[in-house]
């Protein structure tokens, strides 16, 4: 057998392996195994046997977060899943197959962090930054790491213990104003290997007494009033121009695209957890579904078993009664030996009936805890289903979310190449017009801010026509191509476009 040589660390509320191995390893599905605690009563945390979980020995506190998988036990991987881990769950356990007379020992260490906080609190001349973390398990240690050289004062650290079995811990550190600090607050519990940290920085000005409130609260009031009239502008600027501006909000709300990655891979990995916790809830379905079906035989043979001994009971007592009525009749002949015949008859009747007897209530009494084991199974089985279906909706959500994801990216992607495709168009038409390319951009984006967000113009596909035209006059003006004409051209589009919004905006009016 072969079982962990160090502790296994787990967090509270953690799904965690107890790792144990048969050497070589066998098939172990038929086979019993016995996970235990000997410092619980009762001290069975997991039983196995002949394929079926024996629940009516197990201790309560493990009731529905304890499993093996019938395919690892095909490979003699006998290790426990042990589902939402508790604090009770720390101490040993020792996995025992009795065919081979093979145990081993394993021991989990459960603990329960949190990330420190910093508050900051004004007296007199001094200052004080108290350091609190609430939830650890075990207790951890508290430590202040700060700039040398400057006068400081630490209290004890306090440890207190809640009702629910964590640690609070909190420590004060004094120091003097007008001088900056570094201040580093770290809480650590060496026996669960983990760390929690946070950093604060004290500038020397920051409890300074304000020189003139009144004046502050004026310019604050000022600020104000500034920020809401430029607001209102803003506003108006934004009712003028509300497709461009919803556009340009648009790009500047979509996060980065290396956000936006790392976001796909995170659903990635989210929905692979997700994808391994319905194929760990599938075996258990299929394993709890054979269970109830062995149960079910089990359950039938019983009924079939009661049915003989009940049989069995009554020729006893048929043949107790003929004994006992023959006893009442006086035989002619060889009345000793006739009446000797009759009390061994009569004796071995009544051990019959007692063996039949005793048998009928084993029975009863197993076919009692069948049927309750297999209601328990029963209602495992619906909890599975839930489960099931609970992860599946995920699932699609996730894979939504997935394609979303995807489909962003890929506008985002289409966009950057449009971006390039531009910027090689207008050193291009730089070059041949012999300007800059900031004059071709103003003239291009000007011209699709004309035609392309006109409130008028509602028929995207005549916008764009408008727009391809009027650009093309342009550059061929540029490169004094019929220049007469081309601009002749370009502001024939230009004016019947101006009267157009003319009547648009009297439409309004």
């Amino acid at each position: 057998m072969i079982g962990p040589t160090q502790p296994v660390v787990a967090m509270i509320g953690d799904d965690i392996i107890l790792p144990c191995h048969l050497e070589p390893a066998v098939d172990a599905v038929d086979l019993t195994v016995d996970w235990s605690r000997t410092d619980l009563k009762p001290r069975s945390v997991y039983v196995r046997r002949e394929g079926v979980e024996l629940l009516t020995e197990q201790n309560p506190l493990y009731t529905g977060r304890t499993s093996l998988s019938v395919n690892k036990l095909q490979c003699g991987d006998v290790s426990l899943k042990l589902s939402t881990v508790q604090l009770s769950d720390a101490g040993t356990y020792k996995c025992l197959v009795p065919k081979f007379n093979a145990e081993t020992v394993v021991t989990l260490a459960v603990g329960s962090v949190s990330s420190p906080v910093i508050e900051l609190t004004n007296v007199k001349n001094e200052m004080v930054l108290e350091c609190k973390s609430n939830g650890w398990y075990p207790e951890p240690q508290m430590l202040w790491v700060y700039s040398e050289g400057k006068p400081i004062t630490v209290e004890p650290t306090k440890n207190v213990r809640g009702s629910d079995g964590l640690y609070a811990v909190s420590s004060k550190v004094t120091v003097e104003k007008g001088q900056s600090y570094s201040f580093t607050c770290k809480v650590q519990q060496k026996n669960i290997s983990q760390i929690k940290e946070t950093h604060i920085h004290v500038s020397g000005d920051l409890f300074m007494v304000q020189s003139n409130t009144a004046v502050h609260i004026t310019i604050n009031l000022a600020v104000c009033l500034i920020s809401v009239g430029t607001a209102v502008i803003l506003i108006w600027k934004c009712g003028q121009k509300k497709t461009e501006i919803s556009k340009q909000d648009e790009d500047e709300n979509e996060p980065h695209q290396t956000e936006m990655e790392e976001k796909l891979q995170r659903e990635r990995e989210e929905k692979k957890r997700l994808e391994d916790e319905l194929q760990n809830k599938e075996e258990d379905f299929e394993h709890v579904r054979q269970t109830i079906e062995k149960l079910m035989e089990q359950k039938t043979s019983l009924k079939n078993q009661r049915t003989k001994l009940n049989t069995l009971l009554q020729e006893d007592h048929t043949g107790m009664k003929e004994v006992m009525k023959k006893e009442k009749e006086t035989p002619k002949l060889d009345k000793e030996k006739k009446k000797n015949k009759l009390v061994d008859k009569k004796t071995d009747l009544e051990k019959r009936i007692k063996v039949h007897d005793e048998l009928l209530k084993m029975t009863e009494k197993l076919m009692e805890e069948t049927e309750n084991i297999i209601i328990q199974m029963t209602e495992r089985k619906g909890k599975l289903e839930i489960d099931k279906e609970q992860i599946i909706k995920h699932l699609r959500k996730k894979q939504e979310d997935i394609e979303e994801i995807k489909k962003k990216l890929s506008e985002k992607q289409a966009r950057n190449n449009e971006q390039v495709c531009k910027f090689f168009l207008y050193i291009f038409l730089a070059k041949i017009t012999r300007t800059n390319c900031r004059v071709v951009s103003s003239v291009i984006n000007l011209t699709r801010f004309f035609f392309c967000f006109s409130p008028s113009a509602k028929d995207r596909v005549t916008r764009q026509i408008k727009y391809g035209v009027c650009c093309f006059f342009l550059l061929l003006s540029f490169c004094n191509v019929m220049p007469n004409v081309s601009l002749f051209v370009c502001f024939k589009f230009i004016l019947y476009t101006f009267k157009q919004e003319m009547q648009f905006y009297c439409i309004l009016s």
